[in-house]
């Protein structure tokens, strides 16, 4: 044994051991800056399933037989997104959804913390969705995966009518080609170099102006 190996303190013995005392326990350190917000941001997710097929793939063997899951996942604060995946079986296919639609969340203003901002409408394929704002106390008029979307994102009152294709994948990509198209007056307002006021001012005379000539046209 050289003289090194004999002077070496049991701290520096447990170093070389990778900081393992003689139970055998690790000496690391819990870091401050740990996961646990990300989990609790996870757990306080709204998922929706909207729809499971059965799937079936061609081999040289036969056919092989699997699920297919479309997910919707949302924050109830402006923030929702939306996942499709594959398995052979059904809680695997429903996970895969999960997780790919937390990676694909798209933040969406909303006014007042409870409708849409406008009214707008979007399109996938032969669906189209049309979307409006509507005053508190509507509720979300909707079905099917339009309902999901508009519970997972916080919305509280909206009126959507979905026309042409009855397809969940198509009524899902229609609505969410709808909702980035969606924007608050402050951003406008900011694109025109003009004041928010303003852009609320013009938005309401614009609805004053509809639903009198709507009035108009019933009395008529």
């Amino acid at each position: 044994m050289s003289s090194a190996e004999a002077t070496a303190t049991p701290s520096d013995n447990k170093r070389e051991r990778g900081g393992r005392d003689r139970d055998g326990k690790g000496g690391k350190r819990h870091d401050r800056n740990s996961g646990e917000p990300r989990e609790r941001e996870e757990s306080e997710l709204i998922e929706r399933l909207v729809g499971i097929n059965r799937v079936a793939k061609v081999v040289k063997g036969g056919r092989r037989f699997g699920f297919a899951a479309l997910v919707v996942v949302g924050d109830g604060k402006g923030r929702v997104g939306f996942g499709s995946a594959k398995a052979r079986e059904v809680p695997d296919a429903i996970r895969k959804a999960t997780d790919q639609a937390k990676r694909a969340m798209i933040r969406v203003p909303l006014r007042e913390a409870r409708t849409l901002h406008h009214d707008i409408a979007g399109r996938d394929g032969a669906g189209r969705v049309f979307l409006r704002s509507a005053p508190p106390g509507t509720g979300i008029i909707a079905g099917g995966p339009l309902r999901a979307i508009f519970e997972a994102l916080g919305v509280q009152d909206v009126v959507a009518k979905k026309i042409g294709s009855n397809n969940p994948y198509t009524m899902v990509n229609a609505t969410f080609a709808a909702l980035k198209g969606m924007q608050s007056p402050r951003q406008v307002a900011a694109r025109r170099s003009k004041k928010v006021g303003d852009i609320v001012a013009s938005r309401e005379a614009a609805r004053g102006a509809a639903e009198q000539a709507i009035a108009a046209a019933e009395e008529e």
